[in-house]
């Protein structure tokens, strides 16, 4: 009992000592600080809060974009190719006139793709961004050049079937043949694109071009 009385004594002592020196501690403070008055109206400082990330809104858009326009290499084109030695392709409710004035040179070849020396990868984004181009710039007849083989195994023209499926994929291709002898003869095909959407304000596209001449396709 004594030994309980004794440290609760203690406990009540050391408790006054604190409380003391609190008390001398705010006595010191109101001296040294003096008299103050409370504000009649809180002033709160703005905070600079930092602001979120912007979304690439456009680059999402175009991204989406270009997944809706994949073309893929496991299209089966043959199916879609009219059955003539040349293999050309003419999209529905298109007449077959057009694909004799696309052999004929009767438009003037307007921009050239050559896809000379590309792995399959890579002339596949190739031909996808010049169409993409193509059709920005209002342009309706291109030639892509996609080589006779003669460089590659066996002779075989790899990128020659593969640019047939890839042309098929895409929805403003509407026709394509095989390229005069003058224009790369086996080794090219002339296609004929539809016109672009107009934009708002923008002048609609005219007609085709006349005949006129065109570069020959590098060898």
């Amino acid at each position: 009992m004594r030994e309980a009385a004794a440290e609760a004594a203690r406990r009540e002592a050391e408790a006054r000592e604190r409380a003391a020196h609190e008390r001398r501690e705010r006595e010191l403070f109101a001296r040294t600080v003096g008299p103050v008055a409370p504000l009649r109206h809180a002033v709160h400082a703005p905070l600079q809060r930092p602001r979120p990330h912007p979304l690439p809104r456009q680059r999402e858009r175009d991204e989406a974009a270009v997944l809706r326009e994949a073309i893929s290499d496991e299209f089966d084109v043959e199916t879609l190719l009219d059955t003539d030695d040349a293999l050309s392709f003419r999209r529905r409710g298109i007449g077959p006139e057009v694909v004799r004035k696309l052999r004929r040179g009767v438009w003037s070849i307007q921009a050239q793709l050559d896809l000379h020396g590309l792995r399959r990868d890579e002339a596949r984004e190739r031909l996808a961004e010049f169409l993409r181009d193509a059709g920005q710039q209002g342009l309706r007849c291109v030639r892509v050049v996609h080589g006779k083989g003669n460089g590659s195994p066996g002779r075989e023209p790899v990128l020659k079937s593969k640019v047939k499926g890839w042309l098929v994929q895409k929805r403003e291709v509407l026709a394509f043949a095989q390229a005069r002898a003058s224009e790369g003869g086996h080794g090219a095909l002339v296609v004929l694109l539809g016109p672009a959407p107009a934009r708002p304000g923008a002048p609609a596209h005219g007609p085709l071009p006349a005949t006129g001449a065109a570069r020959p396709p590098r060898r």
